[in-house]
């Protein structure tokens, strides 16, 4: 894997930004403008700067972490596609419209023991609903010649995303990982 040229420096203050929102946003009408408190900026930097930090790489995944139990979704299939490389990108997009996925994501094939290449992850209040709603996604987006499985979920993780800083156990507080810091983009 060949790293990128530049590296992105980051500032005291974007440190502290990712620090405020590695865990998850406040639960509240403007959860930028309780950031910006917070930091003592202003609500418009929040977003200016966490947009910088997305579009340079020091932030690689923005996005929700849903809890699909508590939604009352408790079958979960991942459906592992083989899919034409060169049609990865169109079918993907088509798979991933329905509200019933939240994941639709291309991954190496690993041959000769897996040839799936793209994941799409389908939930639904029972198994036979996830398959239904396959069989659905199948017809409507002409997958009728391309070979899937569904993989459905027998255990339930923690879901979280990533962590920038860490706590220390003697002292239970939080500290910068510096190191860990230096981004590449």
């Amino acid at each position: 894997m060949r790293l990128n040229e530049q590296v992105l420096q980051l500032t005291i203050e974007d440190r502290a930004l990712i620090k405020a929102v590695q865990d998850g946003l406040p639960v509240v009408s403007r959860p930028y403008a309780e950031i910006a408190k917070q930091l003592s900026i202003s609500e418009t930097e929040v977003i200016s700067r966490l947009r910088y930090l997305i579009n340079n790489g020091a932030i690689k995944r923005y996005g929700v972490v849903v809890r699909h139990k508590e939604l009352g979704y408790t079958a979960n299939g991942m459906v592992v596609w083989d899919v034409p490389d060169d049609r990865v990108e169109e079918l993907g997009m088509c798979i991933g419209k329905y509200d019933c996925v939240t994941l639709s994501y291309r991954r190496p094939r690993r041959l000769p023991d897996w040839s799936y290449n793209l994941f799409t992850m389908v939930h639904g209040s029972n198994r036979e609903e996830v398959k239904q709603k396959v069989e659905e996604i199948v017809a409507r987006c002409g997958l009728q010649d391309i070979e899937h499985t569904i993989l459905f979920s027998t255990r339930r993780f923690k879901q979280r995303g990533a962590s920038y800083t860490q706590k220390d156990p003697a002292t239970r507080s939080e500290k910068v990982k510096t190191n860990k810091l230096h981004l590449v983009k």
